[in-house]
């Protein structure tokens, strides 16, 4: 007889160990369970044992005449309404579901569903996330059935989630105070200006009247079609004038209460813009003084050319070197006040320099007899903006003051003011976003 070495007699008691372990776990499960037992148990699985609270399918359901299911009814679709009156078992032993309308379906987890919710937890961490194009808030985690409620949360706005839920149609996220969103609206980062550039892309870029420029100021992102096409900008070419009033006020070089003299001379310099264009100053030399903060009030209000011709003659020497210097370092090209042919991409960043500035004159731009029409039409914030109309070129370039403001520059020839209304309108109803307070 052979001796078993330590190694072996260690393996056989290890063996002997788990061999009990599976018997009083497993006791011939198969053996011993009756045919009625494991039926009930394999049902457990397969057949709802009582009804559904909020009753729905994954997919298209047959519904039949009869309980034996053998005549063809009608079909129940995914999150439709779906009335169960009760749970019975046919002549086959099946469990079937009876609907409200008298017809029957197999209780089959297969095919129905108890929709509900399934996790809900608050979070550790608050997140930052973004709404999308469409808001669509409910009371409680969506779930078959469930209505929209009433938000005051817009499309494209920062928000808050402190709870998040998993149900059979995804996961939701709580905003306090608003209730619940589902997550595919949401997205982790500020997209706001590519939807614009979707937007402009999509209904403005297939047409040769149109030169949009627009740029968030906070973020320095861009969205544009065809902004560096070159347009007579008209009375838009008085933005630089007003750049440089500001610009020689903030370094001392003038005052505001500063007079000057309307003279014949104002309106004969070769840059000089015609009389007879807007404006409510006479025409002809008065010989009387005029301070420079009443000019600029003019030139933005009523978009005068006579007070602009003033300004252009005394502050800016004609457009002298200086003048076209301190231009080019501020938007980085040439400014031809002659020619005025800019794009509007150009004329967006001069007024983006003008906000810079932060001076006076955004405010008179706020406030112009231009108001109640092109970009400011229908916008409720602050709008500082320049028009500029000739032939059949119509402009307008403004600074949008929402909650993070930007710069909306429209060139467009042949086109109408409610044309470019319209276009400020999309852009602003992508970024106007209220910001919540965290």
């Amino acid at each position: 007889m052979r001796i078993k070495s330590g190694n072996e007699t260690v393996k056989l008691f290890a063996f002997l160990v788990l061999l009990q372990i599976f018997l009083i776990a497993f006791p011939m499960a198969k053996a011993s369970r009756t045919k009625n037992e494991t039926l009930t148990q394999n049902f457990s699985y397969m057949y709802f044992a009582k009804l559904p609270k909020n009753p729905n399918v994954y997919k298209s359901v047959t519904t039949y005449s009869d309980a034996e299911l053998s005549k063809k009814a009608s079909q129940l679709q995914p999150n439709s309404k779906i009335g169960l009156k009760k749970i019975l078992t046919n002549k086959k032993g099946t469990p079937v579901f009876q609907l409200g309308n008298g017809t029957y379906a197999k209780a089959s987890f297969q095919d129905f569903y108890d929709d509900k919710v399934l996790t809900k937890e608050a979070l550790e961490k608050p997140r930052k996330y973004w709404t999308s194009d469409r808001v669509v808030v409910y009371q409680d985690p969506y779930v078959s059935g469930a209505s929209p409620k009433k938000s005051s949360l817009a499309i494209y706005s920062k928000i808050q989630i402190s709870q998040q839920a998993e149900t059979h149609h995804g996961r939701y996220f709580y905003v306090k105070g608003q209730g619940w969103l589902d997550e595919k609206t949401l997205t982790l980062k500020d997209v706001r200006i590519e939807k614009v550039e979707e937007v402009l892309k999509k209904k403005y870029a297939d047409s040769s009247k149109y030169s949009i420029y627009v740029k968030q100021l906070d973020s320095g992102k861009v969205a544009q079609i065809n902004a560096d096409k070159p347009m007579y900008s008209a009375s838009v070419s008085k933005l630089p004038l007003l750049y440089y009033v500001q610009d020689q006020l903030n370094k001392g070089k003038i005052k505001a209460s500063q007079s000057l003299t309307y003279s014949s001379a104002v309106n004969s310099f070769k840059d000089a813009y015609k009389t007879e264009g807007s404006g409510t100053l006479s025409k002809t030399a008065d010989n009387k003084p005029y301070t420079i903060s009443d000019l600029e009030r003019h030139v933005t209000q009523y978009s005068d050319n006579v007070a602009t011709n003033i300004l252009g003659y005394y502050v800016a020497h004609q457009y002298d070197k200086d003048f076209q210097k301190t231009i080019k370092s501020a938007i980085g090209e040439k400014w031809d006040m002659k020619e005025r042919k800019v794009s509007a991409k150009t004329a967006g960043k001069m007024m983006e320099a003008i906000y810079k500035q932060n001076g006076d004159i955004t405010n008179y731009l706020a406030s112009t007899d231009y108001d109640n029409q092109r970009i400011s039409k229908n916008i409720s914030v602050k709008v500082a903006h320049k028009i500029g109309d000739a032939y059949d070129y119509r402009h307008d370039v403004a600074i949008v003051y929402g909650d993070t403001p930007f710069i909306l520059s429209i060139f467009t020839e042949n086109a109408s003011y409610d044309d470019i209304t319209a276009v400020a309108d999309d852009v602003y109803r992508i970024l106007r976003w209220r910001c919540r307070k965290f």
